[in-house]
């Protein structure tokens, strides 16, 4: 194979090592934003030109054969050096500039990171923002993205994460609700409740309290089992159930706080507080890297002043 062969197929050589990580023809299109026919070309010609296969083809899924899994361990490094390089180069540019692809939950994403986009695509017009809004845990670096925004405790140990706020949980209500059912005045109470809540396991639903303290005291926290006649894993869309007057709701604050400023909805057990259900905080959360491109770290800055100041 002369040079000249070789330097046209160093693009085909990428798209191997993305197929790679992505494990099939059709998340390498997603990944490189072709189409899945663009990719077997590319690989197809690249195996012609190696004169052995590449890849094994099935129905769902794709894999290496031995001479294609050397070139991707070969060459993978090389590729993510290029693009380092690369983007250390674009750092230089007086103004904040590049794509960022960042990937949260679909409440939180539809009542408080999209209304807040627009000031910071103002203040950035060299940026562009790829968002995901999926509940899929998505994989970070395999999928090529810079950022992931997550209702979390912990983020993986091979990952960097910043807080963006502290959250807390909330039993909430409509008045109307309250008004016909009558006010729960313990957790053991909401047994004769319908309650409205995220399924979480296949066993029977529950919820779990931290007792008020008394006179400096803790109780022991209260489990209770619960149930009631709409469950789901939106919390937006449980909000919404509760102000159709469904039933008590168990909601992060971020997706209670509009509707309980306008009194649209109550809280519930104001003294009782919600345990083991949802996060206490919000993590901005990136794969482990010595250097972070300045679009994201201005993102990061950007989306921690906002949420500073509380809710929407």
């Amino acid at each position: 194979m002369n040079e000249v062969n070789i330097e046209r197929l160093w693009s085909h050589l990428y798209w191997l090592t993305v197929l790679a990580t992505q494990g099939s023809y059709t998340a390498a299109a997603r990944r490189l934003n072709v189409s899945k026919a663009a990719v077997s070309l590319r690989i197809a010609e690249l195996e012609r030109a190696a004169g052995v296969s590449l890849v094994q083809r099935t129905t769902r899924s794709i894999r290496l054969t031995e001479a294609g899994q050397r070139l991707v361990n070969e060459t993978r490094d090389h590729y993510e050096l290029i693009a380092q390089c690369f983007a250390d180069v674009c750092d230089t540019a007086e103004t904040v500039q590049g794509s960022i692809r960042v990937t949260a939950p679909v409440a939180f994403a539809r009542q408080q990171l999209i209304p807040r986009l627009s000031g910071f695509l103002k203040r950035y017009p060299e940026v562009s923002i790829q968002l995901d809004v999926s509940d899929r845990l998505v994989s970070l670096a395999p999928e090529g993205f810079d950022l992931a925004i997550r209702h979390t405790a912990i983020a993986p140990e091979t990952h960097v994460a910043w807080e963006l706020c502290k959250t807390s949980s909330l039993l909430v209500a409509t008045p109307r609700y309250l008004r016909a059912q009558g006010i729960p005045l313990s957790p053991a109470e909401l047994v004769d409740h319908d309650c409205l809540y995220y399924p979480r396991t296949h066993g029977k639903p529950s919820w779990t309290f931290a007792a008020p303290k008394r006179a400096g005291k803790m109780s022991e926290p209260m489990t209770v089992a619960i149930s009631g006649p709409f469950c789901a894993n939106n919390s937006e869309t449980l909000r919404d159930a509760a102000l159709d007057h469904l039933g008590i709701a168990l909601l992060p604050d971020f997706t209670a706080e509009a509707a309980l400023r306008t009194g649209r909805l109550v809280a519930v057990l104001p003294e009782w507080k919600p345990v083991g259900i949802f996060a206490e905080q919000l993590l901005a959360i990136r794969p482990y890297a010595t250097h972070v491109p300045r679009a994201v770290t201005s993102f990061i800055s950007y989306l921690r002043d906002e949420f500073s100041n509380g809710f929407l």
